[in-house]
């Protein structure tokens, strides 16, 4: 998910893969840290090292990825002591090298693409495009504006495209020429009288007549001369001008053109609401523009259109070939919502707004072109959140044919969506169609067939070049252990290729010979390693400093809690105190992830490194720490994911409950001395907990939290609540707002000023409706230059000593 549509608590480092058994470094690349407060082996942790800048931890690496040749990987790492990244090549058997600035375009790029033959690598950087061939690499453009696009053509060529603009290039840079233009105004016309007294007067008068057919001629001979001759560039599509153009794709032989547009006048900048800036470089208060609220949001669906150059057709593509394009899902919630107001809902079929799915990761488009025939397939998704269509188009009509539809009653997941084309008659595709994110293959003529199954969520798909497995990342062993897969295409054998028992991103080599890991225990953070298919992995960096590396940090244990509203557990980690001693009775805390569908219960290296290290610290102090993936939560299926659907903050408060019973009976804690925190969807949940349960917990923390859905945006909180004018309902069960009068234990609100994710009037709206219920036991802190993630080790500081303080006060 993109981080500004997530109520997420923390900026979440590359997530690795963890392991009970963790291989040992054979490299060393970390560079010295300077500490102002040392950890060593044997001493307690100190809030101020635990909120230091995170440089002294070490810096991970990130965005990794294969060169084309298999034998050199690339990856970037934040500078030492500052806000820039530096990149390094490092080969499978030699040691990092840092690039220079003038070297990183020298190196292949991600995201690229390789030919239909393999012998051609192209990639943009920096806008630019570059292609491989052999060991040679060719800069073809150095244009001023940066490429939008590229794809390899049949002809042998390269398209490119960038503000409605098509064009062709060869693979030496040569021959670069305009293929189409879409323009986005009316078509223009031959001058023709328009008004009563021009007609007469052209009717009238020969001189007047002559002009008119004069203006005629040379308009038609202009039209003709970009038709006919080769060095002008071709006559323009013109779209109109009431649309602005979304995205343009073309065809692999360059025929046809994939259009969206969509209402010029849509934006997601509010219309009324600004954020000050009260510490503005200038000394003045600076007026920023934020995001839309859900309550006043009206986003807009799209039109496609497909471009035929060479009959220079127009052909706009319907809607009617989806399943349900015209179905009113919501009229349930409508009807539930207009008999609240003593009203009745009458539903009537309407066309839906319907666009290209949103969201999607770098790695996916949601249009798909076959990789050397005029075939095109569509991801397309409804702005209620209802529906998601894999379809393909017949090109020539602008007719759809769904190949898959996936309704939810509750929301279509945002990830999970990737799809392509197997061959030119079969479709891949995820689905949570199950309950679980599993592998489908669809014939175009045929029925859907499984190639995945079980209790497990599939992600991160890679075909192999020879089209006959599927190479994936699933954790059907443990829902916090990922592992990486491939499955057969011709029988569904699936195949295990790592055994690391923790959380894990990869990459497959371009030869497809091995893997390159991103992986971390529970205690040590991400670094990169190779696994050759069929052999044991290795470390290939080691970032991480030494003096984190020395410390004798607490694993948490990943626990099972039962559940009292669900077959399922609800997992956990679990800090236990120093020296634990089942017969007395301790404090305890329970962390409540940000985001709502994020895993926090796995087995590798935490995102919320901080906190990793605070409950490390609040164990050390004689805490029992609980970190729950409470229903919402990813990682567990669909079910899990969609069981807060018009109801956010119950289900997980009484998943909260169901982790006090277990520390009560398991854990020995002592019931009468338990707190909670947590930022962001985990300060909404701290609210929630102490509004509607306050025998549950003595006291909260709520960091950056959201206090009314309706005022957080359109993209996150419709999938979950709809939206207010629909579901008012759904939306006064979900807001902590609505529930302020229950407040009866010490309350601990802090946002940052300049938070453009959860509005800092969430909080200040909150404090007012507190006010005037005469709540006595709240405070508040906020902090003028902190957005939604902090960045300053000093307001980090701050912020965790009041934490810490609220409980010192309240539970010990």
């Amino acid at each position: 998910m993109k981080p500004w549509i997530v109520a997420c608590g923390v900026a979440l480092a590359l997530q690795g893969c963890a392991s009970s058994t963790e291989p040992t470094p054979t490299a060393s690349v970390a560079e010295p840290v300077s500490l102002s407060a040392p950890v060593t082996p044997d001493s307690p942790l100190t809030l101020k090292q635990i909120m230091a800048d995170p440089d002294w931890m070490g810096r991970s690496p990130t965005a990794f990825y294969w060169g084309s040749d298999s034998r050199t990987v690339y990856y970037q790492q934040k500078q030492q002591g500052g806000p820039l990244v530096e990149r390094f090549a490092q080969t499978l058997d030699g040691a990092p090298q840092k690039l220079g600035l003038a070297q990183w375009s020298q190196v292949v790029g991600d995201n690229g693409q390789w030919s239909a033959d393999r012998r051609h690598y192209a990639w943009l950087y920096e806008g630019q495009l570059f292609v491989q061939t052999g060991s040679a690499i060719v800069q073809l453009t150095q244009d001023v504006a940066p490429l939008s696009g590229f794809r390899f053509l049949n002809d042998g060529g390269l398209a490119l495209w960038r503000d409605g603009v098509l064009e062709r290039i060869d693979l030496d840079g040569r021959n670069r020429r305009v293929l189409a233009q879409v323009t986005m105004e009316a078509a223009p016309k031959p001058t023709e009288p328009e008004s009563y007294l021009a007609r007469e007067q052209r009717k009238l008068s020969q001189y007047v007549d002559m002009n008119y057919r004069h203006d005629a001629a040379r308009f038609e001979q202009k039209q003709a001369r970009h038709d006919q001759d080769a060095a002008l560039a071709p006559t323009p599509f013109y779209l109109g001008a009431s649309e602005r153009l979304v995205s343009l794709t073309p065809s692999p032989s360059g025929r046809y053109l994939l259009v969206a547009l969509t209402d010029k006048d849509g934006s997601w900048r509010s219309e009324h609401d600004i954020m000050p800036d009260y510490l503005d470089r200038r000394g003045y208060v600076n007026a920023v523009k934020v995001r839309a609220r859900v309550a006043e949001a009206d986003p807009k669906g799209q039109r496609l259109v497909v471009l035929d150059r060479e009959l220079g057709k127009t052909i706009p593509v319907t809607w009617e070939g989806l399943e349900g394009y015209d179905e009113d899902v919501l009229a349930a919630v409508k009807r539930e919502n207009a008999e609240a107001q003593g009203e009745s809902y009458q539903s009537e079929p309407a066309v839906r707004a319907i666009r290209l799915m949103q969201d999607w990761g770098w790695r996916q488009s949601a249009v798909v072109w076959h990789q050397q025939e005029d075939r095109l397939a569509l991801m397309l998704e409804a702005i209620d959140n209802k529906d998601r269509w894999l379809a393909t188009v017949d090109l020539a009509k602008g007719k759809l044919q769904t190949q898959d539809r996936l309704h939810d009653e509750a929301w279509v997941n945002y990830t999970h969506n990737e799809f392509g084309w197997l061959d030119a008659q079969t479709l891949y595709f995820l689905s949570e169609a199950s309950g679980y994110s599993q592998l489908y293959l669809k014939p175009l003529a045929g029925k859907v067939r499984a190639l995945t199954q079980g209790k497990q969520v599939v992600s991160n798909l890679t075909l192999s070049a020879d089209k006959r497995h599927f190479y994936y990342q699933a954790n059907p062993y443990h829902p916090g252990q990922y592992e990486v897969f491939r499955v057969a295409v011709a029988d569904g054998q699936v195949e295990a290729l790592t055994d690391l028992k923790g959380m894990l991103n990869y990459r497959l080599s371009p030869d497809e010979s091995q893997l390159l890991l991103a992986y971390s225990s529970r205690i040590r953070p991400t670094e990169l390693y190779l696994q050759p298919l069929g052999g044991e992995p290795r470390q290939l960096t080691q970032t991480t400093s030494q003096a984190f590396l020395d410390y004798d940090w607490q694993a948490p244990q990943v626990i099972a809690v039962p559940s009292s509203h669900q077959a399922d557990p609800v997992y956990a980690r679990l800090y236990l105190p120093q020296d634990y001693d089942p017969a007395k009775r301790y404090p305890a805390v329970i962390f409540n992830h940000g985001a709502g569908y994020l895993q926090n219960a796995h087995y590798g290296f935490s995102g919320y490194f901080r906190e990793f290290m605070f409950h490390n610290l609040l164990a050390q102090q004689g805490y029992v720490v609980m970190d729950m993936d409470y229903r919402g939560s990813k990682g567990y299926g669909r079910d899990w994911r969609t069981a807060i659907y018009r109801n956010m903050g119950h289900p997980e408060v009484e998943d909260l409950r169901d982790g006090v019973e277990w520390m009560v009976a398991n854990a020995s804690v002592d019931r009468q001395r338990i707190g909670t925190y947590g930022g962001s969807y985990g300060g909404f949940l701290t609210f929630m907990a102490l509004f509607t349960q306050p025998d549950l917990f003595q006291s909260g923390a709520a960091l950056r939290p959201v206090t009314d859905w309706a005022h957080y945006n359109h993209p996150y909180t419709s999938n979950i609540l709809n939206t207010p004018e629909v579901d008012h309902i759904a939306y006064e069960r979900s807001s902590p707002i609505y529930h302020a009068e229950g407040l009866e234990k010490p309350l601990l609100i802090m946002s940052g000023v300049l938070d453009d994710n959860v509005f800092f009037q969430d909080s200040v709206r909150l404090v007012q409706r507190l006010i005037e219920l005469e709540k006595p036991m709240f405070e508040t802190a906020i902090y003028p230059v902190e957005p939604h993630g902090f960045r300053q080790p000093y307001s980090w500081l701050d912020e965790y000593r009041r934490i810490h303080r609220l409980f010192e006060q309240t539970l010990k």
